[in-house]
């Protein structure tokens, strides 16, 4: 499914690099490792850049205020839900979500790496069965989902995504 073009759009520094957060009809669409260009300030964007912030540091923080509609199939938009509820600092493997979603591991892992929202949808969150961190498509790869995971269970930071 295609996204529509962004109607503003914000880029932050962060441990992991730069993060362009894009608006669309009042929600978050997409999150990019890069500078997105000419950044436009809107509330929910600056929500949002304050969220990573506080993610980044460590801070107990929710997400139920940020409205995010990613662009995706049912089946996508389902295995996103799943990893939203992952709490952080804990894992679950690609055969778990599969199991849950009565699906396939390998269907699981391309919806993981078709998430057009990183980190706010975590999909640093689902591993290999082998304890292996699989594989993730944002900047540095598997360093980053490393950086991810290890900053959530080294911070003890309660962060969530409620209801």
């Amino acid at each position: 499914m295609i996204q529509p073009a962004p109607t503003a759009r914000i880029t932050v520094s962060s441990p992991v690099g730069d993060l362009t957060i894009s608006e669309q009809d009042g929600a978050i669409v997409a999150l990019e490792w890069a500078s997105g260009g000419p950044s436009t300030s809107t509330p929910l964007l600056n929500d949002a850049a304050d969220w990573l912030s506080g993610y980044f540091a460590g801070k107990t923080t929710s997400l139920k205020d940020l409205p995010m509609t990613p662009a995706g199939t049912d089946f996508q938009r389902r295995v996103w839900q799943a990893m939203a509820d992952i709490p952080p600092g804990e894992t679950l493997t690609y055969g778990d979500v599969a199991q849950a979603l009565g699906s396939a591991p390998r269907a699981v892992g391309g919806a993981c790496g078709a998430n057009p929202i990183p980190i706010l949808i975590p999909c640093h969150r689902i591993v290999g069965s082998n304890g292996g961190l699989g594989g993730y498509s944002g900047s540095g790869g598997l360093t980053t989902k490393r950086a991810l995971l290890d900053l959530e269970t080294s911070t003890g930071a309660a962060l969530s995504r409620a209801a």
